[in-house]
């Protein structure tokens, strides 16, 4: 008989944990209510894994740190699905499945949401509503899980699940491999120019003091600077923090994220990528939720809680609307000037044809394909840009510290 360990409330809400045999997890929880305790943490002692997690997903604090250190990448996830889809596919039962996941599953925290997963269903819950007791797996994936079982073809659904995640998650990777050497560019860049001047000119400037020579505007602005930086540095990165505290704190108010989403959109070359990358998410996620059986209302709405974008959300909110009453989807879309008039277009033909899914696979592709176009376009544009910015400012650091030398060396002449 499974020995488990377990932590949880007895009725007067203290803390409680103890050890106690049971034949499963199901009769572990029949056997504490009854001692009136309320389990929120249950470990099988044997495996040390853990089996359940009870009291409304009130979570242990080590498993809040193992959470927070330990994430789980969406090509994990993604992996996990299309084996299981495969399983399947190959006509092995959920639960069987569920095992043989288990076994492959290398990433910890992983493993013990799946071992939950199967704990939840042995006891009767559905692939759909077990999943949706775990935060990792996101709207769009819960939904059609339960649209794949209502349907009876969850396997077909997996496999278009794990497509989905690992699209997004290659155009992703690619837009942050491409921004990550300039963004380390401008890291080294800003370190040199502080090691230059908390370092390098203060002991130049002390040298100017005593020669008395009258300096070049140039030179005093940088002793100047390099003065204010060096005294007051802690003052500096105390400013720094509150104003990032501060934008922060705004673009979390429903004003400051509506004007910060519409000036995204709006700012000259990084806007294009960002309506690029939206109209991407935008209809791969929605061809997909639609081929999964997902109703076109339920749809929208997924997709509007992932654009991450105020204006594209309100866009899509009048979609809705608009759908409700008895309209297509392009008309309003159009409406909205949010998406190019090459996607209102394209999705006006695919629903007068029949084949929207089809249609917005394409234009995903299309966009997905001009992103990275994009991305690395803007990479070898930024290269050279930040080059020739640190050049100015090197050269203008070594300009201003040489002028006065040249000065004193004609003096002495």
């Amino acid at each position: 008989m499974p020995v488990f360990e377990y932590k949880g409330y007895d009725a007067k809400g203290k803390n409680v944990k103890g050890v106690h045999d049971a034949d499963s997890i199901k009769a572990l929880r029949m056997l504490l209510r009854k001692e009136g305790i309320l389990a929120t943490f249950v470990v099988e002692a044997a495996s040390g894994k853990v089996v359940a997690q009870a009291g409304g997903g009130l979570l242990n604090k080590q498993i809040r740190l193992d959470a927070f250190f330990k994430r789980i990448p969406a090509q994990d996830i993604a992996n996990t699905t299309r084996q299981m889809a495969v399983l399947l596919q190959a006509g092995v039962p959920v639960v069987e499945s569920l095992n043989a996941l288990l076994e492959q599953i290398e990433n910890e925290p992983l493993q013990r949401v799946f071992s939950e997963v199967r704990s939840s269903v042995n006891e009767g819950s559905s692939l759909a509503d077990a999943l949706a007791r775990h935060s990792v797996f996101s709207p769009i994936y819960i939904n059609m899980v339960r649209a794949g079982e209502s349907s009876g073809a969850l396997e077909v659904v997996l496999e278009r699940l794990a497509d989905l995640m690992e699209r997004q998650t290659h155009l992703n990777s690619k837009i942050m491999g491409a921004m990550a050497y300039p963004a380390v560019m401008a890291l080294v860049s800003v370190l040199v120019m502080m090691i230059m001047l908390t370092t390098v000119v203060p002991r130049i400037s002390q040298i100017f003091l005593r020669a008395k020579v009258k300096l070049p505007a140039t030179t005093s602005f940088l002793i100047w600077v390099s003065d204010v930086i060096s005294g007051f540095w802690w003052l500096l990165l105390i400013l720094l923090g509150g104003a990032i505290y501060a934008f922060i704190r705004w673009k979390k108010t429903p004003q400051g994220r509506a004007k910060w989403d519409s000036f995204k959109m709006r700012v000259p070359v990084f806007g294009q990528l960002v309506q690029l990358v939206a109209v991407a998410r935008f209809s791969r996620t929605l061809s997909t939720l639609l081929a999964g059986g997902v109703p076109l209302l339920n749809s929208l709405q997924i997709v509007r809680n992932i654009v991450n974008n105020d204006v594209l959300e309100k866009a899509i909110d009048d979609v809705r609307e608009a759908v409700r009453e008895g309209e297509d989807i392009a008309a309003p879309l159009k409406r909205a000037g949010c998406f190019p008039p090459m996607v209102t277009h394209m999705i006006s033909i695919g629903e007068k044809s029949g084949e929207l899914e089809s249609m917005l696979t394409r234009i995903a592709t299309t966009y997905e394909q001009q992103v990275e176009v994009k991305v690395t376009t803007l990479t070898s544009l930024l290269e050279p840009i930040m080059i020739v910015v640190m050049g100015v400012s090197v050269g203008f650091i070594v300009f201003s510290i040489l002028t006065p030398i040249m000065q004193m060396s004609q003096l002495v002449q």
